[in-house]
């Protein structure tokens, strides 16, 4: 049952990240509600020691969306604001990031009050939408290019592939909030990205019932880099609300 990402889109919806329980047999992975896993000795374990930084109800969902958005892995947040601040803190201090003019309210908010204070990030809003502006405003300081595409609110759509290239001819990582389009519509990595950040409140799970966020990428990047803030600062999503975005997933694609 756990689908290959060869699978439909709708396969993977339904039965992307999910395998029986080894114990029981469940089809569906059941809720674990644990905080603290036994351990045979010091550090030897079955891969779950503390729910803040392993839970399998929560990696199933993790495995579910990388697996619909194409990524290496993801990891899951509390909220997509969670999500968002820990992406930020994969850059040193005072780098320069480059975001899209029109961005989800919460996102500026955590730029202009939270992170240039607390980080001194340098925060450069342009038109990402228009090639010549894109050009000019990543230059070769720029750490972070930040796109929403569709935006929230104005619906600016970008160019990720001419985004994704901008963004590596100057070494810096390139993130795309993927929220109002979702992996139905569009897969960022594809396109070149490095990162894909989800409010999964919205569209993953389309039922009003929780709030959560994910973080999406490639390998080196969300291995060491995503986990070791997650591990580390502790923003996971609960167990109870991992399990209710895997249901929310398997109508994905009929909702979108």
């Amino acid at each position: 049952m756990n689908a290959p990402q060869s699978s439909r889109f709708d396969t993977l919806c339904v039965h992307g990240g999910q395998s029986p329980e080894p114990i029981t047999g469940a089809v569906m992975p059941p809720i674990s509600q644990a905080s603290t896993y036994a351990q045979k000795s010091p550090g030897k374990h079955t891969g779950y020691e503390y729910s803040r930084t392993q839970n399998p109800t929560r990696q199933a969902w993790e495995r579910a969306v990388a697996a619909l958005e194409g990524g290496a892995g993801a990891y899951a947040f509390a909220s997509g604001l969670a999500a968002a601040a820990t992406a930020l803190d994969l850059l040193p201090s005072g780098s320069r990031v480059v975001a899209m003019d029109d961005l989800y309210g919460g996102t500026r908010r955590l730029f202009e009050q939270v992170r240039a204070r607390s980080a001194g990030l340098d925060f450069h809003f342009a038109d990402l939408s228009d090639p010549q502006i894109l050009e000019q405003a990543i230059t070769p300081d720029t750490r972070l290019v930040w796109v929403e595409s569709p935006t929230n609110p104005l619906l600016k759509l970008a160019d990720l592939s001419a985004v994704a290239a901008a963004a590596h001819r100057v070494g810096a990582l390139a993130l795309c909030d993927n929220t109002f389009a979702s992996p139905w519509s569009q897969r960022p990595i594809e396109y070149g990205f490095d990162l894909v950040l989800h409010s999964a409140t919205k569209y993953l799970d389309g039922q009003g019932r929780c709030v959560g966020g994910a973080v999406v990428g490639r390998e080196e990047v969300v291995g060491e880099g995503v986990y070791g803030f997650l591990r580390t600062c502790g923003p996971t999503m609960s167990p109870f609300n991992a399990w209710v975005f895997l249901k929310g997933l398997e109508t994905l694609s009929i909702r979108m």
